[in-house]
């Protein structure tokens, strides 16, 4: 029996084991679900232990645990380092979800409940196919390090540190991720270019307490109606980010670029349809798809003060909040950005308030190199499991430790995705198609088996 033979075979027991992932609460913003969290961790600490890897260990962090993997028997094979996380975005508004957030449940050929797609079950493709190679063959074709993080979404803020003090353990030729969308059902593509993240935080403060708005209203300033002018000044009314010098390391996009993404089999009625929007809005100068992945952005992700209850309640908000993302291109310092943005914000405030800007996360942006082996090897096994031609594309998401791979192990990171973008990652009744949860673990095995063959050919 070959690999992808073995696969076939084990597609239920495949399943269930994800289900058993997926049913785990690993919510890393929320500090009641540590326990969760310890689960997830042990639950792939349990999964590479029964692969039998060479090595498999768990290492504390200040924050959440880093679980690690190995087998390298070769000295003269390429090593690539598989990267995910199993930590996930909480499920609320939990009334919007149609079925449990934390029960899969199998609709219409999907998985749906959170972390399906992000990034439970595109990472937990890999693991599989680990353990099919391993299974058939009774050795991986190239060395192979995984590491499986529980911060990513909250920024990774122990996974750098983990990086500079482990590099000779994780020093690699390439990094694998699947933490990104294919550009549709049954198109696989393959994610060269991430934009990089600045996440902010305003907070507007006035009186020392909610006040009357028939008393006071008209005689003491309103934090909110200062947030929202203030948010109004951010950007013109052609979508052109107002922050000084927020511009100035913007590199106008190439003509390839331009071409490479005109290229792109999108529909744009049918990305309207998609979001029930009438109209699209953006950069002026640049189509939807530059705008959503190549271009810089400035976004209100949540704001809030005042009262938000039932009915009426006539007052005065003592402060108001807001967060703020602006997506990056590369050469933004997302450092330099936030010092940017917190100096136009805090020039924008009246006297008559207080105002703080606290920055959260960040990252750079990255592009990988289209004429790396890795990304060929990757484009090859997509197209031997998919049958079809493999598309590039940049994404407007942001993968901040793409950059700190590069940065620390001096590795190109490789960004096989086998989600696609309606799986509602973030959103409620986030999903991912069972198929592609099936291909991912035969393109996956079929990209190690590949890289093996170029370093003989």
């Amino acid at each position: 029996m070959n690999v992808q033979e073995f696969i076939d075979a084990h597609k239920d027991e495949f399943l269930n084991e994800l289900f058993d992932f997926l049913r785990i609460p690993s919510v890393s913003t929320d500090s009641s679900r540590k326990d969760q969290i310890e689960a997830a961790a042990n639950f792939l600490v349990g999964q590479l232990e029964s692969i039998k890897l060479n090595r498999v260990e768990r290492f504390e962090t200040p924050g959440h645990p880093i679980v690690y993997g190995e087998h390298c028997p070769y000295n003269n094979r390429p090593t690539v380092l598989v990267y995910g996380h199993y930590d996930v975005q909480p499920s609320d508004p939990d009334h919007l979800w149609d079925t449990p957030a934390f029960e899969p449940t199998v609709k219409d050929g999907k998985i749906y409940a959170r972390g399906a797609s992000d990034d439970k079950g595109q990472s937990f493709t890999h693991v599989k196919a680990l353990q099919s190679l391993l299974a058939t063959d009774g050795a991986l074709p190239v060395n192979v390090k995984i590491l499986l993080e529980g911060e990513e979404e909250i920024g990774s803020p122990n996974l750098v540190p983990f990086l500079e003090s482990h590099a000779e353990m994780l020093a690699c030729d390439m990094v694998l991720i699947s933490d990104t969308s294919m550009f549709g059902l049954d198109q696989p593509s393959i994610t060269f270019g991430l934009r990089g993240l600045a996440y902010m935080e305003v907070e507007v403060v006035g009186p020392n307490r909610d006040l009357h708005s028939g008393v006071y209203g008209g005689a003491v300033e309103n934090p909110l109606n200062v947030l929202c002018e203030i948010i109004a000044k951010l950007k013109d009314e052609h979508g052109v980010i107002q922050i000084p010098g927020f511009y100035d390391k913007v590199q106008p996009l190439s003509s390839e670029d331009r071409q490479a993404m005109a290229e792109l089999p999108f529909d744009e009625e049918a990305y309207k349809a998609s979001l029930n929007v009438n109209a699209l809005h953006g950069e002026h100068g640049y189509t939807t798809l530059e705008r959503a992945s190549a271009r810089p952005t400035l976004d209100v992700n949540g704001i809030w003060g005042g009262y938000q209850g039932e009915g009426a309640k006539t007052v005065l908000p003592s402060k108001a909040n807001a967060k703020i993302s602006m997506r990056l291109v590369p050469h933004q310092d997302p450092k330099e950005i936030a010092a940017l943005f917190k100096q136009y914000v805090e020039s924008l405030a009246p006297d008559t308030v207080k105002i703080t800007v606290e920055e959260h996360h960040g990252g750079h942006a990255s592009r990988t190199d289209l004429g790396f082996y890795g990304l060929k090897a990757a484009a090859q096994a997509f197209e031997d499991v998919y049958q079809t031609q493999v598309l590039f594309s940049m994404e407007g998401g942001s993968i901040p430790i793409v950059a700190d791979f590069k940065r620390v192990l001096g590795s190109e990171s490789i960004l096989m995705g086998f989600g696609v973008t309606s799986d509602a990652i973030h959103s409620p009744n986030e999903s991912f198609h069972i198929k592609d949860f099936y291909r991912g673990i035969k393109t996956s095995a079929r990209f190690f088996q590949i890289l093996a063959e170029q370093q003989h050919s």
